[in-house]
């Protein structure tokens, strides 16, 4: 399927559900930051990704949540 098609299906979609127009990378991140409020590690959560190192993940996602904020703070 070609890049445009995914890209336009999804913006349908969103607008039939009357959700604001977002790019389709952001379920990708939604998709990181739950995983890993589920409890997911982070090698796991890496290699789902693709992403060469726990590094980047760490980078990318593990900032994003309150919860996982919020879960860190009670486990300490």
């Amino acid at each position: 399927m070609p890049k445009s098609s995914l890209f336009n299906a999804f913006e349908r979609i969103l607008k039939k559900a009357g959700l604001p127009n977002l790019p389709i990378h952001s379920t990708r991140h939604t998709h990181a930051v739950l995983q890993l409020e589920a409890g997911a590690s982070k090698k796991y959560l890496q290699e789902r990704l693709g992403h060469g190192s726990m590094q980047i993940t760490a980078d990318v996602y593990s900032h994003i949540s309150k919860k996982i904020e919020k879960d860190s703070i009670n486990k300490f």
